[in-house]
């Protein structure tokens, strides 16, 4: 590591550091990076899972997951779920879904999941 990288380093802040790394992770899993995310189409996203949520609706659980790739964000809703196994903050996971705008804020639906190591 150079003197310059570090010195770089040394004076980010966490949340730039962090946004680095998660934009380092993603990068190896093809996917279409959060920031340039079309919408009505079917997408392949992946991130690291930073909030997971019970958000019940009309009577009917919902999961919600929000992932960030350090560029983005965007929430799963797994409808009639009230958890997934394996589906926990910080672990990285990889989306497929149609995604769609939802109150400004990027949405998927019930989407198929892999969970990544």
């Amino acid at each position: 590591m150079g003197h310059r990288t570090l010195r770089q380093r040394l004076g980010s802040s966490v949340s730039e550091l962090d946004r680095t790394r998660l934009q380092d992770r993603c990068r190896d899993l093809a996917v279409t990076p959060l920031d340039r995310l079309p919408h009505r189409v079917p997408v392949r996203v992946g991130g690291e899972v930073k909030r997971v949520m019970h958000a019940p609706r009309n009577g009917v659980p919902n999961f919600e997951v929000m992932i960030s790739d350090g560029a983005g964000e965007v929430t799963a809703v797994f409808a009639g779920r009230r958890r997934i196994p394996g589906i926990e903050h910080g672990r990285a996971i990889v989306l497929e879904g149609v995604a769609l705008e939802v109150r400004g804020h990027c949405v998927i639906y019930n989407p198929a999941y892999t969970l990544v190591p």
